[in-house]
């Protein structure tokens, strides 16, 4: 990394407060990201096409379901750790960084969270590995910010179930193997169960229709009179708390996600202004252009610090979901307002995908709404600190 790089990368000496082991755990992605992910990002996202070839080398970086203990595949590694290798994904591409949450935060996590001991044993160590994908089936054509509408209902049927309904906008939808499926029961309880995705009557239909996310395979699945065995229930998971737990989980990713994609558009747009030549001198030596960067510096710090301590929370066991909330808004929103700003540095460049900005802004009008909305967090902290609730 340049010395400028260097310098924005941690304006405020941050890293001193991380782990050696924390540390290694980003440096490692971040190579990795940096050699085979970022030559080519701009060619897959414009191609809507994910690096399925990549699958096998995240599973040996370790960033699918890092902190689960090491019996069930995982390296017990700490909050921290996972959070900087999701913003290292996300310095390459929102859909690398999607990819990964999806089979940890969501999947795994589920699974580790609210399966039995066999389910553990059975599926988590090959999701490890990347062997297994996972999807997680939450959100649904008319059920997005109120998930608890959801539509998608599980009967008895001798000793096992039978799944109806729809899911929309899931992410790892084809590539999955198995789909982590909410559904109420017939008393009205959502209960989770893994459905292997040869199941008969199950189907996923990509969508190909996105300006958003386009490296990143986003599906609907569909479940017709789908039979599942009594083994398919998660037999903890029980009301709308199982599947919320689990999004906390994710959003702490984007939280740190979305720093690595503000600091890839804020590196670029200082790197350009200060090659890029008008009226005799580079524009990086002009007023209104280093007015910008500081503003772009500025909300990326404010995101580091915002991440961070939400690291340090997850790790004291201390962390409540308001909490998440307020990071995945702000940093979510952060990101977004980086990568505008760097778009515009970078004039007519910046809507070319041989440059990061336009890619990035893309794709976090995206991370700014799924997750929840930027609204919907805003009521969230809003219920918690007034003790009123405003949904």
């Amino acid at each position: 990394m340049s010395d400028l790089g260097a310098l924005i990368n941690d304006f405020y000496g941050l890293d001193r407060d991380l782990a050696p082991e924390e540390l290694q755990a980003r440096e490692t992605v971040r190579r990795f990201v940096d050699q085979e992910v970022r030559p080519h990002a701009g060619k897959w996202w414009q191609e809507g096409v994910f690096p399925t070839h990549l699958i096998p080398k995240l599973g040996a970086l370790g960033v699918f379901g890092p902190t689960l203990p090491e019996e069930y595949g995982g390296a017990g590694a700490s909050g921290m750790a996972y959070g900087l290798m999701m913003q290292e994904l996300e310095r390459g591409d929102s859909g690398l960084r999607s990819f990964a949450s999806v089979q940890s935060g969501l999947a795994m996590y589920a699974i580790y969270r609210y399966g039995s001991e066999e389910q553990k044993r059975q599926y988590l160590p090959q999701m490890a590995r990347g062997e297994i994908i996972g999807c997680f089936g939450l959100t649904e054509p008319d059920a997005g910010s109120d998930p608890g509408a959801m539509r998608t209902h599980v009967e008895r049927r001798g000793s096992g179930w039978v799944l109806n309904g729809a899911k929309r906008w899931i992410t790892n939808g084809n590539l999955a193997h198995i789909a982590v499926v909410w559904a109420k029961d017939p008393e009205g309880i959502i209960r989770g169960f893994i459905v292997p995705t040869d199941t008969p009557g199950f189907s996923a239909r990509e969508i190909h229709t996105k300006a958003s996310m386009r490296m990143s395979v986003t599906s609907e699945l569909y479940f017709d009179q789908v039979e599942l065995a009594d083994e398919a229930l998660l037999p903890a998971s029980k009301g709308l708390g199982s599947p919320l737990s689990c999004l906390t989980q994710a959003r702490f990713g984007i939280a740190f996600g979305a720093v690595g994609a503000a600091l890839d558009c804020l590196q670029e747009a200082a790197e350009y202004t200060k090659t890029r030549i008008a009226f005799g001198r580079p524009i990086a030596a002009t007023q209104m252009v280093q007015e910008r960067i500081v503003d772009m510096l500025s909300r990326v710090v404010n995101m580091q610090l915002k991440a961070l301590q939400l690291g340090r929370l997850y790790q004291a066991g201390m962390m409540r979901y308001p909490q998440v909330s307020l990071a995945k808004r702000d940093n979510a929103r952060g990101a977004l307002e980086v990568a505008r700003m760097a778009r515009e540095l970078l004039g007519g460049n910046g809507i070319s995908v041989d440059y990061v900005p336009m890619r990035h802004a893309a794709n976090l009008e995206t991370v700014d709404t799924y997750e929840g909305t930027y609204e919907v967090h805003t009521l969230i902290i809003g219920r918690d600190i007034l003790g009123e609730n405003a949904f």
